[in-house]
């Protein structure tokens, strides 16, 4: 869909594990951006285009989502735990000729930033974390209302194919009940969202995903649980989602964080799509060099 991404350049790099496809463009600092579930780059359109002014933008997709590979679970899940994921992305930043970058991500993505930021934190400048609090935080606090909203965590992890064959068997109405609310996806954005998930593996991969996050991710946070990042760190969150009416976002990422700023964006959980503007604001001030 490169109307959505004018002047970018779409290109696939060979990662040690993975194929990554993206889009790529502007000029100036490298700025990374990653999506969340059950997207893909796409959920970028609306404000790549305005960043690229400033920053090299790339957007790719994650590992079993949208055009990128989706390769088996492996033991424990290992091929999808965040860990796996963030090293995609460093090769793919070093493919491009970039060694240090600034990264922000939604949802599942902005799990994948988190996890980058511990591991590699020589690569990374400046991280923005979109509508999330840590997933280790967030198991270990779950409460009814936090389990109702977000019962697909829940719903993705079970073992057996059950979710991909239940999935797999009304994948649009599915999908349309995790894209709400639907007046924010254009018809074409959401049929590009629809070819994609119309695969079943990537029905099949992202479950992985998911089930890697109840897992082998937790193994990894628990042993960094002393350790704060210490670059600096924007989190964003939407009044109307889950994360903003259930948690206290600033504080939390205070335990987690040394630098961190903040603020609610005026959308639910869909910020860069709900709200593009005061999203894109927050993010050019932020990496920029400015507070939020």
């Amino acid at each position: 869909m490169a109307e959505f991404f004018p002047g970018f350049e779409q290109r696939r790099v060979q990662t040690s594990r993975a194929e990554i496809n993206l889009v790529t463009g502007g000029s100036g600092p490298p700025l990374l951006l990653l999506h969340g579930y059950p997207q893909t780059h796409l959920m970028w359109r609306k404000l790549a285009p305005r960043l690229a002014a400033e920053f090299t933008v790339v957007a790719p997709d994650l590992r079993g989502y949208g055009d990128s590979s989706k390769p088996a679970a492996g033991p424990e899940h290992v091929n999808y735990a965040k860990r796996a994921l963030a090293q995609d992305q460093v090769e793919t930043m070093k493919a491009l000729g970039f060694e240090r970058f600034m990264v922000a991500g939604h949802d599942r993505g902005a799990r994948v930033a988190h996890r980058l930021a511990r591991d590699h934190p020589e690569r990374v400048e400046r991280v923005a974390l979109l509508d999330i609090v840590p997933t280790l935080y967030r198991f270990e606090t779950i409460d009814q209302q936090a389990a109702t909203s977000s019962y697909h965590w829940f719903f993705l992890i079970q073992p057996g194919g059950l979710p991909e064959r239940l999935i797999g068997a009304e994948p649009e109405f599915f999908l349309r009940s995790m894209l709400r609310p639907s007046a924010v996806f254009e018809p074409e954005i959401f049929a590009e969202y629809l070819r994609c998930f119309n695969n079943p593996e990537t029905i099949r991969a992202t479950c992985d995903e998911y089930r890697a996050g109840a897992s082998i991710d937790l193994v990894h946070d628990r042993a960094d649980r002393s350790r704060r990042l210490t670059m600096p760190l924007l989190v964003l969150w939407g009044q109307r989602s889950s994360q903003g009416s259930g948690y206290d976002v600033l504080s939390v990422w205070r335990d987690h964080a040394e630098n961190v700023s903040g603020q609610a964006i005026g959308s639910g959980h869909f910020l860069a799509e709900e709200a593009p503007d005061e999203t894109y604001r927050a993010l050019r001030g932020f990496f920029g060099g400015k507070s939020a």
